[in-house]
Formats: structure tokens, C-alpha cells, sequence
């Protein structure tokens, strides 16, 4: 039998090389066939998810609340201290210079991750903006994002931190960051359909063995995860999502 293994589509281009490596690793570790979907959006992880099940599923804090409680995945790791911090920028040549400069009106650029905005929401109470007082640009990835900061369509966008490093050297230099989140107990889960329980066991123990092997440095590099993943409790899940929800409040 082949397992699923879905991930969040809110990885950059350049990491989908080692997502293929993880998946390359997980099989040969555990012995259990996985077919590995990486969906281009938020919208084509929900369809997939509504058509069939994914029996594993590296999922972003959002998703991942609705995915424990509606639906009854069972979370079992994250990455080992690797964090979802977001960050907000504007194109180098806008003259803001803090998130208080923007005001009622602005245009800001985001993608469909919902977790992103909610984070950013809370980093823009300062300049006094709440959602109905800000125009929003729907842009399908990070990269798009930025474009419209260079072309000066948009005042601000939303950043997923790690997106955001990973943007070239180039368009970096013509951004700048205004806030950049520090909240350190949000992450992206791993998360196991009830359905394979039995096999449960033999893939926490490929997760977790990722990174002691000497060429598994490669493979983490490429995922830039560089401490590899840890175990994820029930109850460690349910105090994220409560922070969550608290951030929603």
C-alpha cells in the first residue's frame, strides 16, 4: 500500500528539491511507499483533501487546527526549532519606514495563507489597521508578492519569514522589512490520518532519524530545515492552536 504525503504549498520554488529528497529518505528508512503531492495552492490542498484523504500531511498552523479538531489527524512532529514568523515589507522606494506609516487605505499583497495574516493583522495594531481598512491584493505566491512591492502596485505584503530570506539577493536589496514577528510557538505540524496508525511508528522513526546520518546534511539544507524534525504531543498541538485562537480574538 502507498501512503500520501501532502505538503502545504507555501514552500519556496527552490525547496521543492528537497521535499522529493525527504520523501526519497522516508520511503527507504521506513519501507513504506509514499506518493508525495505538493499542491501549487490553498485552494487546489483543500480540493485534494475534500476528494480523498492524505494519510500524512506537513501542514501550516491554520490548516493544521481545523485538520486536528474537524477532522481528527493525529499531530506527531514539527520541525525541531524552526519557527513560522512572518514579516511585512514594503518596496525600498515607498518611503515607509515602520508599519505606523501605513495608513487606512493602503494596499497590502497576501497570499492565501491564513495563519500569515493573522500574525500580520496583530503586527499592524500599532498603525491602528484592522482588515476592513485595508485593501487587500489576493497574489497566488511570495514571489508575486514581491513584484508588486518593486512595482509599486502595493504599499506592503505579507511574508512568510522563511519565503522571504529565500527571495533572491536582488530582490531583497530592494525591499525592507518594516516588523518581523517573534512569537516562537508557531510552527507547521506533521500530521497522520487516524487510517494509518499502524504504520505511525515505523515513519516517526524515519522523521526522527533524519540528521544522523553524515549525508542527511544535504537533505536538510535543501528543506532548510536544519535541526530536522522532533515529536509533536497531542497537548503541545492544542496549546498552539489555542494561541492561535487567541490571536484571532
Amino acid at each position: 500500500m502507498k501512503l500520501i504525503f501532502l505538503i502545504a504549498p507555501d514552500f519556496s520554488p527552490e525547496r521543492f528539491a528537497g521535499w522529493h529528497m525527504l520523501n526519497t529518505t522516508l520511503q527507504r528508512r521506513s519501507g513504506i511507499q509514499l506518493h508525495l503531492v505538493t499542491p501549487v495552492s490553498a485552494h487546489e490542498q483543500a480540493q485534494f483533501l475534500v476528494n480523498g484523504h492524505a494519510d500524512i500531511v506537513y501542514a501550516n498552523p491554520f490548516d493544521a487546527a481545523d485538520m486536528i479538531r474537524t477532522h481528527g489527524y493525529i499531530p506527531f512532529a514539527r520541525p525541531a526549532q524552526h519557527y513560522d514568523e512572518m514579516v511585512i515589507a514594503t518596496g525600498s522606494a515607498s518611503g515607509l519606514s515602520n508599519v505606523e506609516d501605513l495608513k487606512p487605505g493602503c494596499r497590502i499583497a497576501l497570499t492565501e495563507n491564513k495563519d500569515v495574516k493573522l500574525i500580520g493583522l496583530r503586527l499592524l495594531e500599532p498603525a491602528d489597521l484592522n482588515a476592513e481598512l485595508i485593501e487587500w491584493v489576493p497574489v497566488d505566491s511570495y514571489q508575486a508578492a514581491a513584484r508588486k512591492l518593486l512595482k509599486g502596485e502595493v504599499e506592503a505584503a505579507f511574508f512568510l519569514a522563511d519565503a522571504f530570506s529565500s527571495l533572491s539577493r536582488m530582490t531583497r536589496s530592494q525591499l525592507r522589512v518594516l516588523v518581523e514577528s517573534a512569537i516562537h510557538d508557531i510552527s507547521h505540524v506533521l500530521l497522520a490520518h487516524p487510517s494509518m496508525l499502524k504504520d505511525l511508528p515505523s515513519m516517526e522513526k524515519a522523521f526522527f532519524g533524519i540528521g544522523q546520518e553524515a549525508s542527511d546534511k544535504d537533505l536538510l539544507e535543501a528543506l532548510g530545515l536544519s535541526n530536522g524534525f522532533e515529536p509533536m504531543t497531542q497537548e503541545q498541538a492544542e496549546f498552539m492552536i489555542d494561541l492561535m485562537d487567541t490571536l484571532l480574538d
